[in-house]
């Protein structure tokens, strides 16, 4: 048997970290396999389409590394993979529940829908369709064709008993028939609902593992149903853990960015957001963190995934898209942060001094974004001063004469370079007997208003003589 997996999105808006996540361990369940992963496109509820959307989604998978086998824009054996362009195979299956009597019209109407729901709440039980129109007869159901009335089409559900079936994360999972109403299969507008095409598709695209969020854990007896109904055998199933917040609440906008395209735009890696992803709820069985999309590829099994709720730790994701940043080749480094110094309000037209300055503020980068805070002193043409610990350091007693001797030095030298910068640093020492901190830090501090950050040499590189000096007399003449 070919593993074949599919990820199905709605075209709603953007593709959710969750979701990215779904589409991760389906491409990495089929690629570990030898298997097929296709992209189908959900879009039978019209009501919450949106224009671009699908096309949105496709460019996030592309962006992460997730090349599909079989998609809107990769034909394969088993399309159309968008629904709406399948219309005609899913009327044809909900007649044939109707033929054989495992579905019917109703005919009620959203008023009549709501105060069945009043009714039952203030009975004290659940709300749920009461299957007013599951066994009314033929002629009632004319009178009301006949009369024009808009209908739905609603599925047979069995009326006692339980299903059972073995997910591959959670084991057995078992629901009360009793407790399931009779779910609508196709909407007034002719449109088949989630359920129906769901399955239909996942059959005719032979799907082998439907490997999908916890969300849709509900709807498996109704799905399972609809297969025993046609008569094929369902796929095996994986529901995954829901994304959480720190507080263990459901990850979601409220609390912060739940879009792909969000993570993309402050600057994160695709390489660090799939491996932070990879590890919301699969473990590799080893203290190891960092991984590439091949070795995820050689190393994923579900067995190995939680049925727990992962903690989406978004200080362990900079943390991770920081190491890859620093392990970035230069010319790769510079390609990536230059937009980001842009943004801040850089002048990138000088492409060494843009490569300078990148290479002096890197390391204090974890994402994208950052890189203009990073790059303040060099933005800026006076140092401001606020650190506690940055301050001490001019406030010594030898300060002064630091940076006296540093100024009248870098004034005598026509270029201030790395190695013009290290021989007068040195000429202060020996001439004044002043070493470590106390030599290094206050020409830190008054060049860069910190007391660490990029590396000095670099930041004078890219300052230039005459900058150094003027940055440096301002600090004297305010601080000291």
């Amino acid at each position: 048997m070919t593993i074949r997996t599919r990820f199905a999105p709605s075209p709603t808006g953007y593709l959710h970290v969750g979701g990215l996540r779904t589409a991760l361990f389906n491409y990495l369940f089929a690629r570990k396999n030898n298997g097929v992963f296709v992209l189908r496109i959900e879009d039978t509820d019209q009501s919450r389409f949106v224009e671009g959307a699908a096309e949105k989604l496709m460019e996030s998978l592309r962006w992460a590394g997730l090349e599909y086998d079989e998609g809107p824009d990769r034909p394969g054996d088993f399309g159309p993979y968008v629904q709406s362009q399948r219309l005609e195979l899913y009327q044809k299956h909900v007649q044939q529940l109707i033929d054989q009597d495992d579905a019917y019209l109703c005919f009620c109407t959203s008023e009549e829908l709501e105060a069945m729901r009043e009714k039952q709440i203030a009975a004290g039980q659940p709300p749920r369709y009461d299957g007013t129109w599951r066994d009314r007869s033929p002629n009632e159901v004319q009178d009301m064709l006949a009369a024009g009335k808009p209908y739905v089409v609603r599925m047979k559900m069995p009326l006692e008993g339980e299903t059972s079936f073995e997910d591959l994360v959670r084991g057995t999972v078992s629901f009360q028939n009793d407790l399931i109403d009779d779910q609508v299969i196709q909407k007034s507008d002719g449109f088949p609902t989630y359920h129906l095409a769901n399955v239909v598709d996942d059959h005719y695209m032979q799907i082998s593992h439907v490997i999908r969020g916890e969300e849709w854990l509900p709807s498996v007896p109704k799905h399972l149903q609809l297969y025993r109904y046609f008569g094929w055998e369902a796929p095996q199933m994986a529901h995954l853990s829901l994304l959480l917040n720190k507080d263990r609440s459901k990850l979601s906008k409220r609390q912060g960015d739940v879009a792909v395209e969000d993570y993309r735009d402050k600057g994160y890696l695709p390489e660090a957001l799939v491996n932070f992803v990879a590890l919301l709820g699969w473990s590799p069985g080893s203290e190891e963190e960092f991984f590439d999309l091949k070795q995820l590829e050689d190393l994923f099994t579900l067995e190995r995934v939680n049925k727990a709720g992962a903690v989406f730790d978004l200080d362990k994701l900079n943390w991770m898209n920081g190491n890859y940043i620093r392990k970035m080749a230069e010319e790769d480094l510079v390609a990536f942060l230059t937009p980001f110094l842009a943004e801040g309000g850089a002048d990138i037209s000088d492409e060494a001094t843009t490569r300078n300055i990148i290479k002096a503020v890197y390391k204090g980068v974890e994402k994208g974004r950052d890189t203009p805070r990073a790059a303040a002193i060099f933005l800026q043409n006076e140092v401001e001063i606020t650190e506690e610990a940055a301050l001490a350091y001019l406030k010594d007693p030898q300060a002064p004469t630091v940076l006296a001797a540093f100024l009248e030095k870098a004034r005598e030298v026509d270029t201030l370079d790395d190695a013009a910068f290290k021989d007068i640093m040195k000429s202060i020492q020996k001439e004044h007997g002043i070493k470590g901190p106390a030599l290094w830090k206050p020409v830190r501090v008054a060049i860069t208003g910190a007391e660490s950050g990029p590396e000095l040499p670099l930041v004078i590189e890219v300052f230039g003589r005459d900058k150094v000096i003027s940055v440096v007399e301002k600090v004297v003449a305010r601080y000291l």
